[in-house]
């Protein structure tokens, strides 16, 4: 797992150069941003069971035949499984934000995800939905513009920071299709 930082470390030192230029500038940026960024990845934890309820619930409005006997959502067990699913990508998608990278998000939920829900049967355009209603979610959160809950936000535009947010559900929908 990369942070910011390190990220960039890395790469100079494959190049045999030192920190400079345009990568110590978006370093100073991400510094800057701190704040903001704590913010952002507090109202996602603070909010998360509700995210996650939310966006379930509406991938099963649009298709009632996920709770129906055969459904994948069907017995307390099967949906409990795609509540704690839609817990952990968001939980990634926190940590992602918060290191300004998103290799902890491919390597430790990515990786494999598509095979092991075709594996259990899992269909994969219902998570692409859930994951799609995550993100709008997150996304009003980052910008305080969230019916779910107002949070007092740093001064300033945050919608640089929700971008990278929904950049990190686009990555969970790359992996799923």
């Amino acid at each position: 797992m990369l942070d910011a930082f390190s990220r960039v470390v890395v790469n100079s030192d494959a190049k045999a150069a030192y920190v400079g230029g345009s990568d110590l500038q978006a370093l100073k940026k991400f510094i800057a941003d701190g704040n903001k960024r704590l913010d952002s990845v507090n109202a996602i934890v603070s909010n998360a069971s509700c995210v996650v309820s939310d966006a379930v619930s509406g991938m099963i409005c649009e298709n009632p035949g996920l709770i129906t006997p055969g459904g994948n959502c069907y017995t307390n067990r099967r949906m409990a499984a795609c509540l704690r699913d839609g817990e952990i990508i968001i939980r990634y998608v926190s940590y992602a934000l918060l290191s300004g990278d998103p290799s902890v998000l491919e390597d430790r939920c990515l990786n494999g995800l598509k095979e092991t829900y075709i594996a259990l049967g899992v269909p994969t355009n219902s998570n692409a939905r859930a994951v799609d209603i995550m993100k709008a979610s997150v996304v009003a959160l980052i910008n305080n513009t969230a019916t779910l809950r107002k949070m007092p936000t740093p001064s300033g535009d945050c919608s640089a920071l929700a971008a990278e947010a929904g950049s990190y559900f686009d990555r969970v929908n790359s992996a799923l299709s």
